[in-house]
């Protein structure tokens, strides 16, 4: 597997901010870009408490914090950031709009596209447990030891496209699909604990669910086996489970998504080059 950079991006980083208040100086050195689909990595003095707009972020003891953007945002958001002496700066953040593919996926069974109504309570029940999953909140830091590519294969599927289903438009796509064979080896892409796994969920099959800290969790699809217990804490490049076409997919491949909060994100964007091919 390749060596990923700290905080990596595919367009260079934000240049370090060094903000003077008074006498006094409030270091904010951000790393990413506000774009959609994308996050920023952020550092600040111990101590020193982070707003995006009214609400505050999470920061860890050494001064760590991340904040994303999701598929559909614009505009503008504020990032303040209070010292712990009482001065106070802002930095304005205008969110780069994308261009999205529009890819067609047919020959999937009928009722994986409209499912029962005797399916709906499986559905429902399945997406609290994700939920749950997701809302774990730690301050710990896991993903500043960077990310790298969690399987070997070609990429057969981008984050934001939208898919039509046996002609019928769906939801976005919000992961990024890594095409291999069935068995095929995926790795942890970052440090985390493991928060859930499920041999067999309706729409995504063997799925896990990776959290690395302060509301960012990666999510893995269509698995065909799990090598890993909700509660396991793993390394980057731990081997955590196989490529499969469990669920609802149409042929073998990984689906990696990402959520900072409520946030769908794109993994892609951490990642400089393609993935390492099998």
């Amino acid at each position: 597997m390749q060596h990923p950079r700290l905080f990596p991006s595919p367009i260079a980083a934000l240049a370090t901010l060094l903000l003077l208040v008074g006498a006094s100086a409030m270091a904010l050195e951000l790393d990413g870009e506000a774009v959609q689909g994308g996050l920023i990595f952020g550092t600040v003095n111990p101590g020193d408490q982070v707003f995006l707009d009214d609400t505050e972020i999470m920061v860890s003891s050494d001064g760590r914090f991340v904040i994303g953007f999701g598929r559909d945002e614009t505009g503008q958001r504020s990032l303040r950031v209070q010292e712990t002496g009482g001065a106070v700066a802002s930095r304005t953040l205008a969110i780069a709009t994308r261009e999205y593919q529009v890819e067609r996926v047919d020959g999937l069974p009928p009722k994986t596209v409209t499912p029962d109504p005797a399916d709906l309570e499986r559905i429902r029940q399945e997406q609290e447990m994700v939920v749950a999953a997701r809302a774990r909140r730690a301050e710990n830091t896991d993903y500043s030891v960077g990310f790298t590519w969690p399987a070997e294969g070609r990429i057969s599927g981008v984050y934001g496209s939208q898919r039509v289903l046996n002609g019928e438009p769906g939801r976005p796509h919000f992961g990024l699909d890594i095409a291999a064979p069935t068995g095929s080896p995926v790795y942890a892409p970052a440090d985390g604990v493991i928060t859930m796994t499920h041999p067999d969920m309706y729409f995504s099959g063997g799925t896990i669910i990776l959290d690395h800290g302060q509301g960012l969790s990666s999510t893995f699809l269509h698995l065909s086996k799990i090598l890993v217990e909700a509660g396991a804490v793993v390394k980057k490049g731990d081997l955590i489970a196989e490529i499969g076409s469990t669920g609802r997919a149409s042929g073998p491949h990984l689906d990696w998504r990402m959520n900072w909060m409520d946030q769908r994100v794109d993994p892609q964007l951490l990642l400089e080059t393609p993935p390492p091919s099998p």
